[in-house]
C-alpha cells in the first residue's frame, strides 16, 4: 500500500505542481486540499505526511498544525510559506512541525525532506506497536496461574503500581521474579519509560560498578570513552536488580547512596549524577541469613526490602502444573509448526507428581524438547525426559493416583473439570479441602463450577 501525502495549498498553481511531483514524479498517493478545515476532516484516512501551507483562507496553516498535533502528535507536517520569515519557521518548528520551506520550493531540498519524514512516522509507528505488544504481553492477563498462592501474589502486585516503594522479590530460580517485576514496571505510572535489566550475579565483579554507574574515558584501562550506566539509561523508568543478593560490600554502600540520596557518581568521575529510578530487586538467596554472617549489608537489606513479595515455587502450587503445561503446549505448537493436541493421562500424572526444581522455567523446557521430540499428536510417558520418569512423587500422589486412574486421553478442559469433580468427590463436597488437594484458591474453585455447572450439593 502507497504512502498517502495530503497537499494543503489554496494557490493551485502550487497544488499542481507539488501533485506532479509528489505524485507523478515520486510515485506517492495524493489528496490535495485548499482549506484547513477540509484536511482536518480528512485526517481518519491516516496520512502519512501533510505539506501545509501556512498562509490558508480562514483557519491559517499553524491553527491547523495544532489541531493536526492533537489528532496524532507522530503525524509529520511540513510547512510551506510565502512569507519566508525566521520567526515564522521557528514558531512553526516550535508547535512540532518536520521542517519548513519557504516558496518558491526548492524541489530537490523537498524530496529527501519528505521521504525522512514518512521514514521517521513509520519508525515511530512502529515503536508505539511495539510498545503497546510488550505491555500486552506482561499485563496480568499474560501470567498464567490458578493457584490461590498467586493470586495472593497478583495482590500485592496491584498494591504497588502506581507509587514508588521500593520492592524486593522473593523467589527461586525459575519462578518468574523477572515476569512479576515486568508487570509491575508495565502496569505502573512508569510504564512509557524504560524498563532495564541488571543480572548482578552474570556481570564480572570488576565490570558491574561500571555497568551499573557508567565510567568516564579513560578511568581505568580500556575505558577509551565515557559510559552512561544502567542507572542513567533508566532515569524516569524502573531498574531491576536480578540477583541482588550477589553484590559485593563497595557496591552494595554505593546502591544504598543511590537509594537514599538519588544520585551517584560514575567510575573515575567526581560529577554528582541525579537519577529518578524505580528499584526492584530479587534474590533467591536468604538474605537476612546473608546479613547474619556479615555477607550483606541490613540497612540496605530493609531499604531493599521495603515491599517484599514472595513468589512460591512450583511444588508449592500444584495447581498451577497442568495449566503451564497446557499453555506452554499450546506456545510451543505454534512456534514449531506442531499439531499436538495434549497428554495422556499417564503423562500427566507424571507431570503432576514431579518435583519441578527448576520451575517454571524447567517445565517451559520440558515442554518444547517433548514437542520437538514428539512424532504423535499426543505427548506420552516415552516423550518424556527419563529424570521425569523415574522421579519419586512429590506429593498428592494418591490423589494424583485415583485421578490419573486410567491412560484414557482427554482434552484439557475435560481433565479440569474431572479434578474437580473429583476433589469434591473425596472431600464430600467440601471446598475448603478440596481447594487444598488441588492446590487451588476457594475463588478458583468456584469459578470453575460454575464453569462446568458443577452442582456442590451433587456430592454431600
Amino acid at each position: 500500500m502507497g504512502k498517502l501525502v495530503f497537499i494543503v495549498d489554496d494557490e493551485q498553481a502550487i497544488s499542481k505542481l507539488l501533485t506532479y511531483w509528489v505524485k507523478d514524479k515520486w510515485k506517492y498517493d495524493v489528496e490535495v486540499f485548499s482549506n484547513g478545515e477540509d484536511v482536518l476532516r480528512r485526517l481518519n484516512a491516516k496520512p502519512d505526511l501533510i505539506l501545509l501551507d501556512i498562509m490558508l483562507p480562514g483557519m491559517d496553516g499553524i491553527e491547523v498544525l495544532k489541531r493536526v498535533k492533537q489528532f496524532d502528535e507522530n503525524l509529520p507536517a511540513i510547512m510551506l510559506s510565502a512569507q519566508g520569515s525566521i520567526e515564522v519557521a521557528v514558531d512553526a518548528l516550535r508547535l512540532g512541525a518536520f521542517d519548513y520551506f519557504p516558496k518558491p520550493i526548492d524541489i530537490q531540498r523537498l524530496e529527501p525532506a519528505i521521504k525522512n519524514a514518512i521514514k521517521n512516522y513509520e519508525l515511530t509507528k512502529e515503536l508505539e506497536s511495539l510498545k503497546e505488544n510488550v505491555k500486552h504481553e506482561y499485563s496480568f492477563d499474560h501470567i498464567i496461574s490458578a493457584d490461590g498462592k498467586m493470586q495472593d501474589v497478583f495482590k500485592l502486585v496491584t498494591k504497588v503500581l502506581n507509587n514508588d516503594i521500593t520492592v524486593l522479590i522473593h523467589g527461586e530460580s525459575g519462578t518468574g521474579k523477572e515476569l512479576i517485576a515486568r508487570a509491575i514496571h508495565y502496569n505502573g505510572k512508569r510504564k512509557d519509560k524504560p524498563f532495564i535489566v541488571v543480572n548482578c550475579a552474570s556481570i564480572p565483579r570488576e565490570l558491574l560498578e561500571s555497568e551499573l554507574f557508567g565510567h568516564e574515558k579513560g578511568s581505568f584501562t580500556g575505558a577509551y570513552q565515557k559510559k552512561l550506566g544502567k542507572f542513567e539509561l533508566a532515569n524516569g523508568g524502573t531498574i531491576f536488580l536480578d540477583e541482588v543478593g550477589e553484590l559485593e560490600m563497595m557496591l552494595q554502600s554505593k546502591l544504598l547512596r543511590v537509594i537514599q540520596e538519588r544520585e551517584f557518581e560514575r567510575v573515575g568521575g567526581t560529577e554528582l549524577i541525579k537519577t529518578d529510578v524505580r528499584i526492584i530487586s530479587a534474590t533467591n538467596r536468604d538474605l537476612k541469613l546473608a546479613v547474619e554472617k556479615k555477607e550483606f549489608r541490613e540497612d540496605l537489606f530493609y531499604r531493599l526490602n521495603s515491599f517484599p513479595i514472595v513468589v512460591p515455587p512450583l511444588r508449592q502450587r500444584k495447581g498451577d502444573i497442568l495449566v503451564l503445561a497446557q499453555a506452554f503446549l499450546n506456545n510451543f505448537n505454534n512456534k514449531l509448526g506442531k499439531n499436538v493436541k495434549g497428554f495422556s493421562k499417564k503423562a500427566y500424572k507424571l507431570i503432576y507428581d514431579y518435583n519441578w526444581p527448576g520451575n517454571v522455567r524447567e517445565i517451559e523446557n520440558m515442554i518444547e524438547r517433548c514437542l520437538i521430540i514428539c512424532e504423535k499428536d499426543t505427548i506420552d510417558i516415552d516423550d518424556l525426559p527419563s529424570h521425569i520418569r523415574s522421579a519419586e512423587p512429590a506429593s498428592n500422589s494418591d490423589f494424583s493416583t485415583a485421578l490419573f486412574s486410567d491412560d484414557n486421553i482427554v482434552p484439557f478442559e475435560k481433565l479440569k473439570e474431572e479434578s474437580i469433580r473429583h476433589a469434591l468427590k473425596v472431600t464430600n463436597g467440601n471446598i475448603v479441602e478440596a481447594a487444598k488437594k488441588l492446590q487451588l484458591g476457594r475463588a478458583t474453585i468456584y469459578r470453575l463450577m460454575e464453569k462446568y455447572n458443577i452442582e456442590n450439593r451433587s456430592f454431600e
